[in-house]
């Protein structure tokens, strides 16, 4: 029928939303920080909830996905999956309107969705939703009364069960990714990856940007979009006495080629005088990088621990990198851009090996001190 098939594929749909952001919660939290962002929401104050609202948003996916699937508890489930949907859709609105959040997160770095996208997957989604919602209408004023069987509380019992398995994974695999790494890693920064070779991959076929001028004639008003080769070709916008001019704070820089997509384009470490340390770093025959997102909030004894095992390896270039020149303070401090070391840790502070510009280990410090 046709309602079971829909109703099957909007379950499988959440579940797999669910499961790729469960892997990784702690990457889906540093989404969520995006959003109470002074930036975006101005909400600051909720920054540190960032975790546990993102596990509240991961568990009902996976929870109302599979109750979904298994056919339990309809009425409740289709009636929260769709205010998850309002909430969703809301949330990507705001982004593709206001363009403040470029990849809402919606699966993870599995699948990357333009906020646009995001927000016409949560309105279909919605739309499937309601129409479930209606096509199931008379299953839900049936009274158990009315329907009971031994064989209908067998099957009941059976898919809680299955339910109950299923929470107890998605659990398992929820606390492997916040205290340890992810067990599938959907990032660009996954063992295995040859940061020289995906340099090389970027540097010959580069995304095209052009920027776009808002000129506005000062003497009949009119404002017009002019990109940067045209604004040169055409000395009517730019001559001596000319009446177009720039518009301060309205210039746009357009993507009008996309090339080779991928996160390593914003692997760049500099020292504190702002000399690249990049080649040198990928180019080593062994590299081991201790990386802090949040400096403040490293606790000082895993520092000092981490920093007296890395030092061990004679053998090896070895760095701090981080948002501050201060953070370590018996290895070389290097800085990165503090969303660029997101990507790549998942714990503050984090260790990554590199050997000739390959990611041969990965570990938070706490588990890379226990080795």
């Amino acid at each position: 029928m046709i309602k079971n098939l829909l109703r099957f594929i909007i379950a499988i749909i959440f579940i797999l939303s669910g499961f790729v952001k469960a892997v990784d919660l702690v990457g889906f939290s540093f989404k969520m920080e995006e959003y109470f962002s002074p930036s975006v929401f101005n909400m600051p104050f909720l920054e540190k909830f960032a975790l546990l609202f993102s596990i509240i948003v991961v568990v009902l996916e996976l929870l109302l996905g599979c109750m979904l699937l298994l056919k339990l508890k309809l009425r409740f489930t289709l009636s929260i999956l769709i205010a998850l949907c309002l909430f969703f859709g809301f949330l990507t609105f705001y982004s593709a309107y206001y363009n403040v959040v470029t990849d809402c997160g919606c699966f993870g770095d599995a699948i990357k969705f333009t906020p646009w996208q995001s927000f016409i997957k949560d309105v279909i989604l919605l739309i499937g939703l309601i129409i479930l919602f209606f096509l199931y209408r008379k299953e839900f004023g049936k009274q158990d009364a009315y329907t009971y069987s031994s064989k209908k509380e067998s099957s009941n019992k059976f898919k809680y069960i299955l339910l109950g398995i299923f929470s107890l994974a998605m659990i398992y695999i929820m606390a492997q990714g916040i205290l340890h790494e992810p067990i599938i890693d959907f990032r660009d920064y996954k063992i295995g990856t040859d940061l020289q070779a995906e340099k090389l991959k970027i540097a010959k076929n580069p995304s095209e940007y052009k920027t776009f001028y808002s000129l506005k004639n000062t003497k009949t008003g009119e404002v017009v979009k002019v990109n940067q080769d045209d604004y040169i070709k055409e000395t009517k916008y730019w001559q001596e006495g000319s009446p177009w001019k720039i518009e301060e704070g309205k210039n746009e820089s357009v993507l009008v080629k996309e090339g080779y997509k991928s996160e390593i384009v914003k692997f760049k470490i500099e020292d504190p005088m702002g000399m690249e340390l990049t080649d040198e770093i990928i180019k080593a025959p062994k590299a081991i990088l201790v990386f802090s997102y949040h400096p403040k909030d490293i606790n000082p004894e895993i520092l000092k621990e981490v920093e007296d095992k890395v030092k061990n390896h004679k053998d090896a270039v070895i760095f701090g990198v981080s948002t501050d020149p201060n953070t370590f303070k018996t290895i070389k401090n290097t800085m990165m851009d503090g969303t660029a070391i997101k990507t790549i840790a998942r714990s503050n502070p984090f260790v990554l090996t590199l050997q000739n510009g390959k990611i041969i280990d990965k570990q938070p410090a706490k588990d890379y001190i226990k080795k």
